[in-house]
């Protein structure tokens, strides 16, 4: 069948077009966009301290499976007992306040301590069986582990210390306190500082004050 000339230089048209349009959109490629490299977050560098040889250091009380918010009450929790040991063991010095420090601890941050106990308690519910047996047991275990005797001076001195920066923080603010507090209590503990009477420095080389035998027979 004859078909019209103008019908065939449309088909014809039509298939040039596609011919020539394939090699384009094979060059229209999705660009691959690059995953973005994974940071894993540095880890704190954390110094090795200086510890006094001879002397019995408490171990720290850790928690296992615990999740942050778990672990930042651990840190309030655990301070409170650091500075309730200091109330106990401190008390041959008044100017530390030890005692005075605690109380006003209690008072003016109630409201954190009480949720870091409910944190805590949940914790030990969660991941023991006999929750409320496990948090008495860790309880007995944090005030163990800041109980010493070689460096006993030397704890209460930071105990002191951070007793009082407890006392002008604002209120909230402890879990953030303590994380710069319980490494210093920690070192604290490594270290036997020496005795006033023996840090003295040696005494100056004194003239010599002995007769010169020469200058006595030459005169």
């Amino acid at each position: 069948m004859n078909r019209p000339f103008h019908w065939l230089l449309l088909v014809a048209t039509i298939a040039s077009g596609a011919a020539h349009a394939a090699p384009s959109a094979k060059k229209r490629a999705i660009p691959v966009r690059k995953a973005a490299p994974q940071i894993s977050p540095k880890k704190p560098v954390v110094d090795e301290l200086p510890q006094t040889p001879g002397i019995m250091v408490p171990r720290a009380v850790t928690l296992t499976r615990a999740t942050p918010a778990e672990n930042r009450a651990h840190d309030v929790w655990t301070l409170r007992a650091a500075l309730n040991v200091a109330a106990l063991q401190c008390q041959y010095s008044p100017f530390l306040r030890t005692v005075d420090n605690y109380n006003k601890m209690l008072s003016k941050h109630s409201r954190e301590l009480a949720a870091a106990q409910t944190l805590m308690q949940a914790h030990f519910r969660r991941t023991q069986k006999a929750g409320a047996v496990a948090f008495d047991r860790y309880n007995t275990r944090s005030y163990n582990s800041f109980s010493t005797l070689d460096a006993q001076y030397n704890f209460c001195q930071i105990a002191g210390q951070i007793g009082q920066s407890l006392r002008m923080t604002d209120v909230g603010t402890m879990g953030k306190l303590a994380e710069t507090a319980l490494p210093q209590l920690r070192a604290a503990l490594r270290q036997v500082p020496v005795a006033a009477g023996l840090n003295v420095p040696p005494p100056p080389e004194m003239p010599d004050f002995r007769f010169n035998e020469l200058a006595l027979v030459d005169n």
